[in-house]
């Protein structure tokens, strides 16, 4: 037997809206291991990606998509957009 496996849509993100990062970079990045520090965040994992100044993106797909900067799924964005945590690169362009 045969047993569907969900799939998510090209460009889509099952954690939440594709996020328009400004710049995404390690945890263990000073900058990140800063804003980390001031929000009383703590990970386990300083290896995972983290985007800074994120905002939902709505538009997909065509080029000029209205993200210029990185677009990435993040397993969690409640910072109000100051940072995202678990981020993993999207390709929009599809």
């Amino acid at each position: 037997t045969a047993t569907a496996i969900p799939r998510t849509e090209p460009g889509s993100c099952n954690t939440g809206p594709i996020q328009c990062c400004q710049q995404t970079q390690s945890a263990s990045h000073p900058s990140s291991k800063t804003i980390l520090g001031l929000l009383g965040i703590v990970l386990q994992d300083l290896n995972v990606l983290v985007g800074l100044q994120c905002s939902p993106l709505t538009v997909i797909g065509g080029g000029s998509s209205g993200c210029d900067a990185e677009p990435v799924c993040c397993q969690n964005n409640t910072f109000s957009g100051l940072i995202a945590i678990g981020c993993i690169p999207v390709n929009i362009d599809l």
